[in-house]
Parts: C-alpha cells; sequence; structure tokens
C-alpha cells in the first residue's frame, strides 16, 4: 500500500478527495477491517485460472462490485490493442472504445517500483460520465489498461487507490498466463513437428498414426510420440513411446529419446538390445524424465513380429476376421532408469492381421482399474477389410479417446501383399492426423 500512497501524494490534485456518498450499488464498509476483508476478497477472486481472458472478466467484475457503473479492458497484445473486452455491469456508461484506447496511451507506464498510474477524465459527448483509467502492467510489461466508468460523481482517490490494487493483481496473472501459453505453444509446435515425421516404413507394410492431446484445454501438450525406422530387408521398426509429465521439457525429452532411438535402430539390433543402450544412454543424461517404450519389428516377408517393452502396455492384435486380443510381451523397466534387463518376444504376423501400438491415454480411465481398460480395448470387434486409417478412428471412437484425461497416441500397421511390383514409396507412408 506504501506504493499507491506515494502514487496519491504525487497526484492529490487530479482526484478528488474520498467522500461518504457511494454511487447505488456499490456501498463501502465503514469498519476498517471489513473494508480490508472486502478488498482482499475482491483481490482473491482475480486470476483463479491461467486464462487470460478469464482473469480480465474476473477484473471487471470485481472492479464493479467495487466502485459500481461499468468497467471493461482494453487489452494489448502483438497485434496492438483490441476493442473492449470482458465488460461489466452497466456498459452503455462506457466511452467510446477509441477514446478509451487513446487514453490507454496517455497513461503513461509507472516510475520504478511504483503502482500503476490511473488517468481519470470526462469523455466528449457523454455529459455527466467520469471515466478512469488504469494500465494493466507488471515490471516493464504492459497488457492493456482497465476501463471503469459510471455517471455522477467522479472516482475519489480511495476507489482509484484500490483499483490499481486490483490492476496490478490482475496484470501479474496475465503475466503468468502468456508465459503458459507461450510454453504450451512452443511444446505444441515441437511435438506436432515431430509427428508431421513418423517416418517412412517399407511399401510392404500399411501404417497409419493418430495423436490427440488430452482433453483439457489448459493441459500442456506432453511426451507422447509414435514413429516407425525403416531396416534392412523390407523390415519395419515401429514404436511408441511417453515421456512422465507434460509440457516443454516432456515434449524436449521426448525428442531427445526419439533422435537416440533412430540413431541406434539404424544399427540393426534386436529391439531388446535398442532399448538397452537407449536406457544406458538416457540414464547417463542428467535431468532426463523416464519413458515408457514398446518396440515392434515387423518382418512381412516372414510373416514375423518381434516385440521389447520398457514398462509399456501390451499391443493388440486385430486378425482376419475383426476379433482383437492383447499380446504377450515382457516387460522391463522405463527408460532412464540404468536397470536394464529387456528381453524380447516373437508373434507371428500374418497377411490381413493388424497390429495397433498405443500410449496408456487410450485406454486409462479414473477409477477403472488398468486391466479392465485393456479388457475394453481388447473387446473390440473390427469388420473384416476395414484399413488401418478406418481401424484407429473406430478405436479412438467407441474409447471416446477425444476426452481422455491424457494424451493419446496411437499407431495402427497391416502386412502389405508383396504382389508384382512394389507401390511407389510416396504412398507407402504413414498417415498421420
Amino acid at each position: 500500500m506504501r506504493g499507491v500512497a506515494r502514487w496519491i501524494q504525487a497526484r492529490a490534485g487530479s482526484l478528488p478527495p474520498a467522500g461518504r456518498h457511494r454511487p447505488p450499488g456499490a456501498g463501502e464498509p465503514q469498519d476498517e477491517a471489513a473494508r480490508l476483508a472486502a478488498l482482499r476478497a475482491l483481490a482473491d477472486g482475480i486470476g483463479t485460472t491461467l486464462d487470460e481472458g478469464t482473469t480480465c472478466a474476473e477484473l471487471t467484475r470485481a472492479a464493479v462490485r467495487l466502485a459500481g457503473g461499468a468497467a471493461a479492458v482494453v487489452r494489448r497484445g502483438e497485434r496492438g490493442t483490441s476493442g473492449y473486452e470482458a465488460a461489466a455491469g452497466s456498459t452503455d456508461a462506457l466511452p467510446d472504445a477509441r477514446w478509451a484506447a487513446a487514453a490507454a496511451r496517455e497513461a503513461g507506464p509507472p516510475e520504478a517500483g511504483g503502482p500503476p498510474r490511473p488517468w481519470t477524465g470526462r469523455p466528449p459527448g457523454a455529459p455527466g460520465h467520469t471515466v478512469l483509467c488504469v494500465a494493466l502492467t507488471s515490471g516493464t510489461d504492459r497488457y492493456g489498461v482497465l476501463v471503469a466508468a459510471r455517471r455522477g460523481r467522479p472516482f475519489t482517490r480511495t476507489e482509484a487507490e484500490r483499483l490499481a490494487l486490483l490492476a496490478e493483481r490482475a496484470a501479474s496473472h496475465i503475466r503468468h498466463a502468456r508465459s503458459h501459453e507461450l510454453v504450451d505453444r512452443t511444446a505444441g509446435d515441437l511435438q506436432r513437428a515431430l509427428l508431421a515425421e513418423p517416418g517412412r516404413p517399407h511399401p510392404n507394410l500399411h501404417v497409419a498414426i493418430r495423436y490427440l492431446p488430452s482433453g483439457s484445454s489448459r493441459v500442456l501438450v506432453g511426451g507422447d510420440w509414435c514413429g516407425t525406422v525403416r531396416l534392412h530387408f523390407g523390415r519395419t521398426l515401429l514404436v511408441v513411446g511417453d515421456v512422465m509429465g507434460h509440457g516443454l521439457e516432456a515434449a524436449v525429452d521426448m525428442s531427445a529419446y526419439r533422435s537416440a532411438l533412430r540413431y541406434i535402430a539404424s544399427a540393426d539390433l534386436p529391439p531388446h538390445r535398442v532399448l538397452r543402450q537407449l536406457d544406458d544412454i538416457a540414464a547417463t543424461e542428467g535431468g532426463r524424465r523416464p519413458a515408457t517404450c514398446l518396440l515392434a519389428r515387423a518382418d512381412p516377408g516372414r510373416g514375423r513380429l518381434t516385440l521389447s517393452s520398457a514398462g509399456h502396455l501390451p499391443p493388440l492384435l486385430i486378425d482376419q476376421d475383426g476379433r482383437a486380443a492383447l499380446l504377450g510381451v515382457p516387460v522391463g523397466p522405463p527408460l532412464g532408469t540404468g536397470f536394464g534387463g529387456y528381453e524380447s518376444t516373437t508373434h507371428e504376423l500374418a497377411p490381413g492381421q493388424t497390429l495397433v501400438l498405443f500410449t496408456d491415454g487410450l485406454v486409462e480411465r479414473r477409477g477403472e482399474d488398468i486391466d479392465g481398460s485393456l479388457a475394453r480395448l481388447a473387446a473390440l470387434r473390427f469388420t473384416p477389410g476395414d484399413g488401418v486409417d478406418h481401424i484407429l478412428d473406430t478405436i479412438l471412437a467407441r474409447l471416446d479417446a477425444r476426452h481422455a484425461e491424457d494424451d493419446v497416441a496411437v499407431l495402427a500397421a497391416r502386412p502389405h501383399p508383396r504382389h508384382g511390383h512394389l507401390p511407389p514409396e510416396e504412398d507407402a507412408e504413414p498417415t498421420a492426423r
């Protein structure tokens, strides 16, 4: 409050003194303790989320409860200032938004260590109206202006002080919201860039990939990924992984795991040895988050599938008649622990069969045992002859994956009979959505 007091002393002539008369609906508690408690309650109601629009709405509602009249925000972003947003109260008392934007530009930045400096005036063409503008600033950053307006008596110094405090509170939360949005956008851009290049399987394998971010709009993109690595002799390594956590750090670690795996797999090692080397690398790099990973080396020419898991859920195999079953895979510890101990197992992969690899977000549901979740997936039935894209879309729809609480990455692969000439390589690339 001392900073606001300095501002009041410096601008004592610009605002009328505090008075006892209040506009209707804006009563002020006479008791000092009650007054401070009411102000604290208003401030505590600002910044309840990491959404900038919500914070602005909370600010304007608090301003109307404190001073009556109307309030709105003119936000300042990369493309300049906006019109009125988050308007509350008797909005016909608000001046023209262009006039308010000009007033916001007049309100200079606060002095070093000082609070925002409110600006008051009477808009043209609106006799009897008084407007108070407070810049939304946090440090040297400016995010817009709070515009409060009412008919009749001008705003008092006490009201200006309190509105300035609410504006400071809101600006601080807007700064956090924009930082959060930047990290979210950066993580999303990174993950989309990686998923846009899932690899190039051999033409003897049809592959489709889907990635769905969490159904919660405020959950950051995480470390789920799918991909393929082209090996010798018509074989393709299918990969699905999940780095612990969400956000930019998880996406960066996902990128590191993915790059290291491609390098190791290029030596054409068995899947369990790929996981062993990947675990060794991750364990020696401080700060790398643990990750689960499932590798499936598909060899359509020999009708063989070799699997190895680092703490990951088993894959689903759909036969030619549309029946599904989970494949048994020996499970080793997650990557990054340094424990090793990975093993491989081999299954048949016949023409017409479809292998589905997925992250836990596809099946896990709150309050449901994981065995029950996997059984629900294995109970799905499919129409014989469905393509891999249709199979993935069917799985996502039947499990309501678009409302999952975690990110979902899923990959489907089916051997492609090599009759006559091979299809062009560009037609064999996996489809990702």
